[in-house]
């Protein structure tokens, strides 16, 4: 199934990537130091970085998952958006000002301000890559499918190619643009799909009249003519349907929530701006511009609803994740197809150059200088590490992206469980460093790994990996491993179990540790953290 003209689709891909390329390239002339290529100089405003915040976490999940959910599932695929928007309240009131103030370039630093410096940068580095490849996964499945609808390609090694292409230029936007050219991609990305975004809400509502209700009633009807009819306005139409599905959708909402102020590549961001003042900023306008977009969302999702049809979306390459280029092409023909997929194909290259230069400057920073050379690596040659090891995490990133396009998984599913690991392994040690002056090293490595293999144990066993039925109009089990599998967990997202013990362990750590937690360091760090005094001095002690 081809959508549009595959000349003209080419045409807007190569155009946007022409563009950013050149930005990245000449961002890499200011690529000096270590702070230049992990912190952008540390130069980037308060709005800057709000917009570029939003660009980071209004990925292929927000834009093609999310819209595709809301089509075929309506109020439950809206419960995406909730979470994801109610999380940055979490993000503001708890982590970003107090993690700017005492973090030099990862998250890491933070965690390893009053414990032993080794085994904390060593369990918070593998954290963060575990995280980023779940969120890498995402993001390439979505390329990838996206790639296959618009140029009409198939065939599982035509869609690996797209896959491997989309790896190759995210790999070239870290090695030479560093967080300085990521940034900007991610300004121009964000103000683009935005305003894509936002033309698409007004053309669908015109159609209606500008009428919310009209469009409502018209997604349900279309909805209810479907070989596998929905009623797509009432809640839990996806997952109230047993005991085990309600559990699904708390699990689902408290990973959401709690997910995003444990996301290294979105607290990465904070290191970016100059002062605490502008760290609250970004996050300000980053909730307004995310917000904004999420109600646009719910227009274009059950817009797509009501014109095209849930038959048509789960039928096309991407299942799901095709829903907005559909709904772009019922619109506005092959013109406003080809803008908005490329504004797509834009947000999933600056989403994974984020996620990949926040993943190799966890490594390069924290396990090759911190642990390995004992803080004594240059700037240059931690650098030089970084960006080896983005082409490492490029190259596993594409492989699983292969894997998770094949098996046709909604990507804002898959960010879902980046989110829950982010949540399990991350959130309870950073809050327990924060405001716990007991907690010690043992205490925080129980509860980031006991987090992190609870929440990658529990996803392996569940039908996301394997044992899922079949869905009848696609032909294929929803799950990476096709067949009866090994599954016994049943929640397809583990944050109901794995996020409570992570918390429960970081406690247990502490209470069972012989190690005297660090009081003075405890009490420097709470000054640091609520002054911003010394905060670009957090390197090992």
């Amino acid at each position: 199934m081809t959508i549009g003209n595959p000349v003209i689709n080419i045409s807007i891909f190569g155009v946007f990537v022409l563009i950013t390329l050149v930005i990245t390239f000449r961002a890499s002339r200011t690529n000096a130091s270590a702070a230049d290529f992990y912190a952008a100089g540390r130069n980037i405003s308060g709005t800057q970085n709000g917009l570029a915040i939003a660009g980071d976490y209004l990925s292929a999940a927000s834009f093609l998952g999310i819209a595709g959910a809301i089509a075929v599932y309506g109020y439950d695929g809206f419960l995406y958006s909730i979470g994801f928007l109610v999380a940055w309240l979490v993000a503001l009131l708890l982590v970003a000002e107090l993690l700017r103030n005492t973090a030099r370039f990862t998250m890491a630093d933070v965690l390893a301000f009053r414990m032993r410096q080794g085994p904390v940068r060593t369990a918070a580095a593998l954290s963060t890559l575990a995280v980023s490849l779940f969120y890498l996964l995402a993001q390439m499945a979505g390329a990838g499918g996206l790639v296959t609808l618009l140029l009409g390609i198939s065939g599982a090694g035509a869609q690996a190619a797209t896959v491997v292409v989309v790896g190759a230029l995210m790999i070239f936007y870290v090695l030479v643009g560093g967080m300085r050219g990521t940034t900007y991609v991610q300004l121009i990305k964000a103000t683009l799909l935005i305003a894509g975004a936002f033309v698409m809400t007004v053309w669908v509502l015109g159609k209606y009249g500008f009428n919310l209700s009209s469009l409502l009633g018209g997604a349900a009807d279309t909805a209810a003519q479907q070989a596998t009819p929905r009623d797509v306005l009432s809640p839990m139409g996806q997952y109230g349907a047993t005991g085990t599905s309600k559990l699904d959708f708390v699990s689902l909402g408290l990973a959401l929530v709690l997910g995003t102020a444990g996301l290294p590549h979105v607290l990465m961001r904070f290191y970016t701006v100059p002062t605490a003042k502008d760290a609250r900023k970004s996050v300000v306008w980053a909730i307004w511009l995310i917000g904004f977009f999420y109600l646009f969302s719910l227009v274009i999702g059950y817009g797509a609803g009501a014109l095209v049809g849930a038959d048509e979306i789960l039928a096309a390459p991407g299942a799901v994740n095709s829903a907005a280029p559909l709904l772009a092409f019922e619109l506005g023909g092959t013109v406003l197809l080809g803008i908005i997929a490329g504004v797509a194909f834009a947000t999933i290259l600056a989403v994974v150059a984020g996620l990949t230069i926040t993943a190799s400057a966890s490594f390069a920073h924290d396990i090759y200088n911190s642990v390995v050379k004992k803080g004594s690596a240059t700037g240059k040659q931690e650098v030089r590490v970084a960006r080896i090891t983005s082409v490492v995490i490029g190259a596993v990133a594409i492989g699983l992206g292969i894997l998770a396009l094949q098996a046709g998984l909604n990507i804002a599913f898959l960010v879902a469980l980046a989110f829950a690991v982010a949540a399990s392994a991350n959130l309870p040690t950073i809050l327990y460093t924060l405001f716990w002056k007991r907690f010690t090293t043992q205490g925080a490595l129980w509860s980031i790994y006991g987090g992190l293999i609870s929440c990658l144990v529990l996803i392996v066993f569940s039908p996301v990996v394997s044992g899922a039925p079949v869905n009848p109009v696609t032909g294929v089990s929803p799950s990476l491993i096709q067949g009866d599998g090994f599954s016994w967990f049943p929640l397809n997202n583990p944050g109901l179990v794995s996020i409570p013990l992570a918390f429960f362990l970081g406690w247990l750590g502490t209470m069972l540790s012989k190690e005297k937690p660090d009081v003075d360091k405890y009490a420097e760090l709470e000054v640091r953290s609520l002054t911003g005094i010394g905060a670009e001095k957090a390197v090992p002690h």
